[in-house]
């Protein structure tokens, strides 16, 4: 045992449980843990300028490393900044830790109006976190900071807070770190996994639907063997890109709304749908969702998402984590005899057309996209923001990797994409990150320039500027016949902004020179703005700047 405080004693656990870096803002319920940071040596402190940006660079962090990322705030105001980025991480299902300070032990729940006070956090924040809980007894930090690492861990990762009052982190005692564990994953059961292996063998045309799951489980070897198998196509969604490359013929994009495209094609041929890892949330009116006869096996780590559908239940629901499951099932399969019986020339000729499709109606950006995937590495990460421009990762721009596309989910947060990519280069830093923001969203978290500058956090930083809150302004022109108010916007000049921060800046009119642009960018080995104006803000989006 050693004598801490309790703020030195949440440091020593972060440490025991492998933690290397906190993204955090100062302030003064937490001064304790500030102060553990500089006693007890060995994590990296990262400082930004508003709590929102803690919680998002934690989750750009953890979903691009496959480590836990943590987050430091005050409470009160502190928390409720930071909870719209604990909504994308749930909403990602992100493992994101959140630590937060607390009033006064004696002054919890008293009302008195103390600095900060919420009368009950913990409820505050069960709708965007996994789990919840108050440490109140200085010896009881380790153990706190070691179940939420447990909550993490098991079953579903998703966001978790504790929070510490502050004279619980002043407080002297003999502390006992806890050790690190590993907790075990479920697997499927062999009778379960028989008639798995019997559904997909038999089946004449099985289709593999699969979602960020996979991704966050580091399941994309297994899932190619049993595409591999089955002779399969695999369907990804957006967040679980890069599983299977989109290079790779058999590989088709989820695709959505009026225009599923391929997939649509595949699902109604299908006799067996295999979903791994995704809600799978398909309109119940579309004309290609699962239909009585056809077969649906869903694996997924979370059996809530057997029963939260619109459509009907899984033929077979199978709670499993991803990894071993497809595991189980790729070396099931490789000792009975296949029924597939897909054409693979004809999938790569949908994927083909749906590409042609995209190319033919927006002949320029898809180029200029394509110059750009070839210039750089396979594993260049991409967080594409709430803008138009977003459309192009993942197709004229392929993912090759895991974990290589970031989005925002279900939650669509204006503004998370460039604070994101800030914690995503953090933990990738001799990779290429791209953050792709539109100029409302940047300008959520402008400040995080100078965040870039201090720490040298070398993200390539692209801008499409259309003096607007685009999709509100395209809806007003459409749907409400051209009613525009409150949707414009007055915007700096980036470039000029961003040389006041200390950081390069680019200017871009013209399509063309994006590539270019992007390349300088890239080989600058600094923080760099791409300010995307004009003519070529207009092509990449299509909302139109005046």
């Amino acid at each position: 045992m050693a004598q801490l405080t309790g703020g030195e004693a949440v440091i020593r656990q972060l440490q025991a449980e492998g933690v290397e870096v906190v993204f955090a803002l100062p302030g003064v319920q937490i001064m304790h843990i500030f102060n553990g940071f500089f006693t007890q040596p060995g994590i990296r402190v990262i400082s930004t300028r508003h709590e929102q940006t803690t919680a998002y660079m934690a989750d750009g962090y953890a979903r691009t490393t496959g480590k836990i990322g943590v987050c430091l705030v005050v409470p009160g105001p502190g928390a409720y900044n930071a909870a719209a980025a604990m909504s994308t991480a749930y909403a990602a299902s992100s493992p994101v830790l959140m630590l937060s300070g607390q009033i006064d032990t004696d002054l919890i729940g008293t009302g008195r109006g103390a600095l900060h006070e919420i009368a009950d956090q913990t409820e505050f924040m069960k709708p965007v976190t996994k789990w919840q809980d108050r440490v109140t007894k200085v010896q009881d930090i380790p153990e706190g900071i070691h179940e939420a690492i447990k909550q993490i861990k098991s079953g579903r990762s998703r966001p978790v807070e504790i929070e510490i009052p502050p004279d619980t982190l002043a407080t002297v005692a003999d502390i006992q770190t806890v050790e690190a564990e590993e907790y075990p994953r479920p697997s499927i059961p062999t009778d379960t996994l028989r008639a798995v292996i019997n559904h997909l063998a038999s089946a004449k045309h099985p289709l593999i639907w699969a979602g960020g799951g996979v991704n966050l489980a580091g399941a994309d070897a297994e899932l190619r063997r049993v595409a591999d198998a089955l002779g399969a196509p695999v369907v990804l969604t957006r967040e679980g890109k890069g599983a299977v490359s989109d290079t790779n013929p058999m590989q088709i994009n989820a695709g959505g709304g009026a225009n599923p495209g391929a997939a649509a094609d595949l699902m109604r041929q299908a006799d067996v749908i295999f979903v791994v890892g995704s809600r799978f949330n398909i309109p119940p009116t579309a004309d290609w969702a699962p239909k009585p006869n056809q077969v649906v096996i869903h694996l997924d780590i979370d059996d809530t998402e057997f029963g939260n559908k619109l459509i009907k239940k899984p033929t077979m629901g199978v709670v499993a984590d991803a990894k071993l499951g497809l595991g189980q099932i790729g070396g099931a399969l490789a000792g009975v005899r296949v029924q597939s019986a897909w054409d693979k020339n004809a999938v790569a000729a949908l994927k083909k057309r749906d590409e042609d499709v995209m190319r033919a109606q927006r002949p320029a950006p898809y180029g200029i996209w394509e110059q750009v995937r070839k210039q750089l590495p396979d594993d260049t990460i991409v967080v594409g923001g709430i803008t138009g421009a977003d459309r192009w990762p993942g197709t004229a721009f392929s993912i090759l990797k895991p974990r290589t596309l970031v989005t925002s989910s279900y939650m669509g947060t204006l503004g998370y994409g460039f604070p994101t990519a800030l914690g995503a280069k953090v933990g990738n830093p001799e990779v290429p990150v791209l953050s792709l923001t539109g100029d409302g969203g940047f300008s959520y978290a402008v400040g995080e320039l100078a965040t870039a500058v201090q720490y040298k956090i070398n993200l390539v930083t692209v801008i499409f500027d259309n003096h607007r809150f685009g999709a509100s302004n395209d809806d007003q022109l459409t749907r409400f016949k051209g009613n525009v108010i409150g949707t414009e916007l007055f915007n700096p000049d980036f470039v000029a902004l961003a040389k006041a921060y200390g950081v390069k800046g680019i200017h871009v009119t013209d399509l063309d020179k994006f590539p270019a642009a992007i390349r300088r960018a890239v080989n600058a080995n600094a923080p760099v703005v791409v300010h995307v104006d004009g003519d070529a803000a207009y092509q990449m989006d299509r909302v139109r700047a005046t």
